[in-house]
């Protein structure tokens, strides 16, 4: 049987999403054996490996009005718009407990994506990192520019996954995958714009060359993946799941209604396309539903 494999996109709050997919996998028990995850693709993916139903949907929605999950005083205080150490700390190991040890145990290969900020450069990392590690890199994979600090790692300064490599694609076709599957956060025609934070970002990073060069170039190379992405959709060559419409939700949103309207959008989107997922993946269909 050819390779299956998950390729998620990050995209910050709008990854409530993915969540929601994730969750009607998980209620089918169907898990891929290759999972690939950006940004918040990887926080997302991480709780899927692991196995925990609901996980996603608590700390992206559940906790979303803590004082410390976004806030300008953490923006003034830390130079960072989201609580990190809230969000890769408090969380994963206090209230809503990451389960590492199933994480390892799970056959899957995980791969985090990260942004180099010296070279510009994706660097992908696996998932048999010790715990402190994996939430450190997850962390990396989710440093938004402008919204959190880089974080070091073993001597490399590391940013936000989707600098360098929004939609790993490419990453996971060179590793094995024949049967890619892609979960986008965005409606099918969604063209990135150049960002109006081009013009101080060479200013702000200055001592990081190749992370201002890749910021500033980042809407062509997105736009080019999703032209060739769609290009091999209407060939039938990978399966994208995705977004009907635009929910109007930013990177940083904190409305829990919107975004729990966003996550059952996905968890009804994964549940309606799973027949069809899995006679394309060449699966049996029927699957059994957990409750």
């Amino acid at each position: 049987m050819k390779q299956q494999g998950l390729i998620l996109e990050g995209g910050g709050m709008r990854g409530v999403f993915t969540g929601g997919v994730l969750e009607a996998f998980m209620e089918h028990d169907f898990y891929f054996p290759y999972v690939i995850g950006v940004s918040a693709g990887a926080c997302q993916g991480s709780s899927y490996v692991a196995r925990q139903r609901d996980r996603n949907r608590k700390v992206s929605i559940d906790y979303v009005t803590h004082p410390d999950y976004i806030s300008i005083k953490n923006l003034f205080l830390k130079r960072e718009l989201f609580g990190m150490d809230l969000l890769f700390d408090k969380l994963p190991n206090e209230l809503v407990p990451f389960d590492y040890d199933t994480f390892v145990k799970t056959p899957e290969r995980f791969v985090i994506g990260t942004t180099d900020c010296y070279s510009g450069d994706p660097v992908y990392f696996e998932k048999d990192a010790p715990r402190d590690e994996i939430l450190k890199l997850v962390r990396a994979s989710s440093s938004l520019p402008f919204m959190a600090a880089p974080v070091e790692y073993k001597g490399s300064i590391l940013m936000d996954g989707g600098i360098a490599d929004p939609i790993p694609l490419k990453k996971a076709l060179t590793d094995g995958v024949e049967k890619a599957v892609v979960i986008l956060t965005r409606p099918k025609g969604y063209r990135k714009a150049p960002s109006r934070l081009n013009g101080i970002s060479k200013y702000m990073y200055k001592q990081y060359p190749g992370l201002v060069h890749q910021m500033e170039t980042r809407w062509q190379h997105y736009n080019e993946t999703l032209e060739w992405l769609e290009s091999l959709e209407d060939q039938g060559e990978v399966f994208v799941i995705r977004p009907h419409e635009s929910f109007k939700i930013g990177r940083a949103e904190r409305n829990p209604e919107r975004l729990s309207a966003l996550y059952a959008s996905g968890l009804e989107e994964g549940h309606r396309q799973f027949e069809q997922l899995m006679e394309w993946l060449g699966e049996p269909v029927a699957v059994k539903t957990k409750a």
